[in-house]
């Protein structure tokens, strides 16, 4: 279960360090690509497989569809880790998600999240306004 918060620098060549308490769930080889909410989207090798199984069952008659699956798998890559415990993020990801020095990897249950420093300060932010608001709605999905 990848969980926390945690902040690296990216330096100019795209790599930065995959905190070393994520490394154990990844395993060898894990993929990244474009998330939601302007952020990337890690996963390790067997939740990739489930979420690749959950598109391919996205009727590709529909438009919408056939766009988000294009967007999804276009910019998706698969990474290793380096000696140093790094990844080396290409510039498609690097522009996507606005990641410039600074960055947070944030672990969410069965993947994780790479955030631009400016980006997740803004979603903390209005997040830690509306929580319980939000947790009040997450009754209608049984939790």
């Amino acid at each position: 279960m990848l969980l926390g918060e945690f902040k690296h620098s990216i330096d100019s060549k795209g790599r930065i360090i995959v905190p070393a308490k994520f490394r154990g769930d990844l395993g060898e080889r894990f993929i990244v690509t474009r998330g939601l909410d302007g952020c990337l989207s890690g996963y390790p090798a067997e939740e990739w497989e489930k979420v690749e199984e959950k598109l391919r069952q996205l009727p590709m008659a529909k438009r919408d569809a056939r766009k988000f699956t294009r967007f999804f798998y276009s910019a998706a890559t698969e990474c290793t880790l380096d000696k140093q415990g790094r990844i080396n993020l290409p510039q498609t990801l690097i522009d996507f998600a606005k990641l410039e020095k600074a960055c947070y990897f944030v672990g969410v249950s069965d993947r994780f999240e790479i955030w631009s420093e400016e980006n997740w300060n803004d979603f903390t932010e209005e997040a830690e306004g509306t929580f319980e608001d939000i947790a009040e709605d997450m009754i209608d999905f049984g939790f």
